[in-house]
């Protein structure tokens, strides 16, 4: 895996070259050729078309991170819903750029801990107000599944790993990754956070 950061000139600030000594710098023209699937990139907001150069390297299977000199709760919300899966400060330390690529690695998200309390309570309102209306659009997303891949996906929902799935399903890893390739597939969603999204407020995840 390789770091890219992304700038209008192509250059890298030390702090990045000190968190990722073999981090490489690319201009948004060239990053679609140089970037590989599996490489985590790094865009910086100061690209003009950095929202659709987010949503094309998602695309590419490539781990997107957003960097803000001026971070705010909507472009951090626009970033994920493009496909990056982390959001933030274009001076954060070289610690914490290390904290987030190993989320970001590893299937997490990061968004900063007072965002994400702001959507997870925002999410709780929406539900309390809309609970019939939502669980039944869950539902009908469950019935496209087969009863195997519905368990997969109801514990993808409720948090849970790939070696966690296999050993509650009693199935091995290589089965549980067969599965989600089959239920982004149907459920047309690109990884575990847009399906944890569309199936968080199921009826059927609540009593999983």
């Amino acid at each position: 895996m390789k770091h890219w950061f992304v700038t209008m000139d192509g250059s890298l600030k030390a702090r990045w070259e000190k968190a990722f000594p073999d981090a490489q710098s690319s201009t948004p023209s060239m990053i679609k050729k140089n970037a590989q699937p599996g490489d985590l990139v790094w865009v910086t907001t100061t690209v003009a078309s950095w929202p659709q150069l987010t949503q094309r390297l998602a695309m590419m299977r490539v781990t997107v991170v957003i960097l803000s000199y001026a971070p705010n709760d909507r472009e951090a919300l626009q970033a994920l819903d493009l496909g990056g899966r982390g959001y933030v400060h274009t001076l954060a330390t070289s610690n914490v750029l290390k904290q987030v690529a190993l989320v970001v690695t590893n299937q997490g998200v990061w968004v900063g801990q007072e965002l994400l309390a702001k959507v997870i309570g925002g999410t709780f309102k929406a539900l309390s107000r809309r609970t019939e209306e939502v669980s039944t659009a869950g539902s009908d997303y469950l019935a496209l599944l087969t009863e195997r891949e519905r368990g997969v996906a109801l514990a993808v929902a409720r948090g849970a790993t790939n070696k966690e799935i296999a050993r509650q399903l009693e199935i091995t890893e290589r089965t549980v990754k067969a599965h989600l390739s089959a239920i982004f597939k149907k459920l047309a969603v690109r990884d575990r956070l847009q399906l944890m999204l569309k199936l968080s407020s199921t009826r059927e995840l609540a009593s999983y």
